[in-house]
């Protein structure tokens, strides 16, 4: 008697189960409605040729991806929004030709502080760069990429490449 009165309720609470769930098979209204979003915007409108980076005194840019048109003018403001100075947490942005060896490029940054730390060996690979700035301070420059694809930039200064750098897209 235990065990029929046991699989009766055990049927019972599958059967709630399965129409609580929606296991008659309908569909709700809600259920065949297409879902909606709002529409993306242009990618056009996302790119600007006018672009800022911030680097501090915890050796970090505030973007790690910038991103731009190819053929027209670029115009790039770095600021230093830390207090060191320049001799002590200097910031400076080195934009460097596609397929540049990153590492080896620093080892002869290292070599040229008195060049603000941009090898003049290694000219053929560099597109574009600031000056050096210290805490406070800005440079702004502009520059033209006619080819798209995508750029790695730096900040040169002894020991900041490894992670003070990002990847300008050019589309």
């Amino acid at each position: 008697m235990k065990t029929s009165l046991t699989v009766a309720t055990l049927a019972v609470t599958c059967m709630f189960t399965l129409n609580s769930c929606g296991g008659s098979g309908e569909k709700t209204p809600e259920a065949t409605q297409p879902i909606t979003t709002e529409a993306t915007p242009p990618l056009a409108e996302e790119i600007t040729n006018v672009l800022t980076l911030s680097g501090n005194d915890q050796m970090k840019f505030d973007k790690n991806e910038l991103i731009a048109r190819a053929g027209e003018t670029i115009t790039l403001t770095l600021k230093h929004t830390g207090t060191m100075e320049k001799n002590v947490m200097g910031h400076n942005f080195v934009l460097l030709k596609q397929g540049t060896d990153i590492n080896a490029f620093a080892q002869k940054a290292l070599k040229a502080k008195d060049n603000d730390y941009i090898p003049k060996s290694e000219s053929a690979n560099i597109l574009a760069h600031t000056k050096l700035i210290g805490g406070g301070e800005s440079d702004v420059i502009t520059f033209k990429l006619m080819e798209k694809g995508t750029y790695d930039f730096i900040c040169s200064f002894p020991g900041h490449f490894a992670v003070m750098k990002g990847k300008l897209i050019i589309r």
